[in-house]
């Protein structure tokens, strides 16, 4: 395991261990349409605090028919988002794993689904046999891990032949050429690719207040300069970066061919 990979590991062992709160149930920066004429997406009274995570989760699956299918979400986090998968698209399976054992440890305490599991588990080495899932999903995970290829290879390993694998995340604007070559590398092929960034500027400005609230909430107040910029709070670098397009949103869609 790499310096970096055992550097995110730390920080999310700390935040599952000591950050327990059940309604935090999303890490992602949210997904806001620009179209103020779009309609709004339905959700359960339960789900509506977390609109912005759970429509981040609906842009990158959108298109896809989930009824029956066995998915599996790699970086699950705190299990929000796999738990509105099971919830809200009827797969037959959902399937969380993360490399955070505590993590695992209150996904299992605090989400619940039908057919859902977590498991811990390294991104580079799935713990699935070849051709286990119809579509694998990763949200603004892979941007931890060592190696975009070896990853996107264990992907195409674990979908079945016509899965799909759908994906977001943030890079800097210098590299999304290289991360799109990245994500075909294994033969996957792109049916669909996104550029997000001012949808998810858009979130960010919308929710602002509310996940502010939460930092000064629920985080350690010693932790909690440090936390604003790993929750691109208005005034933190992070949210300048992406405002100025220096940082760029992407999501993507590939396919295993048949």
């Amino acid at each position: 395991m790499g310096l970096r990979q055992l550097a995110w590991r730390a920080c999310y062992e700390l935040l599952g261990a000591r950050v327990r709160q059940p309604a935090w149930t999303f890490m992602n920066y949210g997904f806001a349409p620009l179209d103020p004429t779009a309609a709004p997406l339905a959700l359960d009274p339960a789900d509506e605090p977390d609109r912005y995570g759970v429509q981040l989760y609906a842009h990158v699956l959108d298109g896809l028919d989930l009824t029956g299918a066995d998915v599996l979400e790699v970086g699950s986090g705190r299990g929000g988002g796999a738990s509105w998968v099971a919830r809200a698209l009827a797969p037959a399976t959902t399937t969380g794993v993360d490399l955070a054992a505590s993590a695992v440890r209150l996904s299992r305490r605090q989400r619940r689904g039908p057919g859902l599991r977590f498991m811990q588990g390294d991104a580079l080495a799935l713990p699935f046999d070849d051709a286990s899932f119809d579509v694998v999903l990763n949200v603004e995970s892979s941007h931890c891990y060592p190696s975009t290829e070896q990853f996107v290879a264990e992907v195409h390993r674990v979908l079945r032949p016509g899965g799909t694998f759908a994906w977001a995340d943030f890079r800097p604007a210098g590299e999304v050429a290289a991360t799109r070559a990245q994500l075909r590398s294994s033969g996957l092929v792109p049916v669909r690719e996104d550029d997000v960034t001012a949808e998810v500027v858009h979130a960010l400005g919308l929710d602002g207040a509310r996940r502010a609230e939460l930092v000064r909430t629920w985080i350690p107040r010693v932790a909690q300069r440090a936390f604003r910029p790993f929750a691109a709070l208005d005034g933190t670098g992070p949210h300048e970066r992406f405002a100025t397009g220096a940082t760029r949103y992407l999501s993507a869609q590939l396919v295993r061919e048949a």
